[in-house]
């Protein structure tokens, strides 16, 4: 499967941005699906996931409540839906695609890896 994620930009705290992971070669449906991003200096880290089956979707403590997940299956397509923005979730911003199964917040599992769009929040 192949992974573009786009929707990145800059905008003031408290505002919102949709990111989108549009997904070819094969359904998203099969994979655990998830978003990641990565600040300077730090280490990569799991924001919100999507589960294979069933669609259940996964949160990072630190954006419960403000940022949320979904999926198109009709459109091959996940989503990243974020509000009330601050500062510290500046990064790039990965969609990732990982094995049907138990779901990780582990980026290990996940092979395959849109290119990231960077995501700025001005104070």
């Amino acid at each position: 499967v192949q992974l573009q994620a786009s929707g990145g930009g800059l905008v003031q705290a408290g505002g919102s941005l949709r990111l989108s992971c549009a997904a070819s070669g094969r359904p998203i449906r099969n994979y655990n699906m998830a978003w990641f991003r990565q600040a300077p200096g730090k280490e990569r880290e799991f924001v919100a996931g999507i589960r294979w089956s069933g669609g259940s979707t996964y949160s990072d403590d630190s954006v419960r409540g403000r940022i949320t997940t979904s999926r198109d299956t009709s459109k091959n397509t996940m989503y990243l839906q974020m509000t009330y923005l601050k500062p510290e979730d500046t990064a790039v911003y990965y969609c990732a695609a990982g094995p049907a199964g138990p779901y990780s917040r582990d980026s290990a599992p996940y092979a395959y890896w849109g290119q990231g769009t960077q995501v700025t929040v001005s104070s």
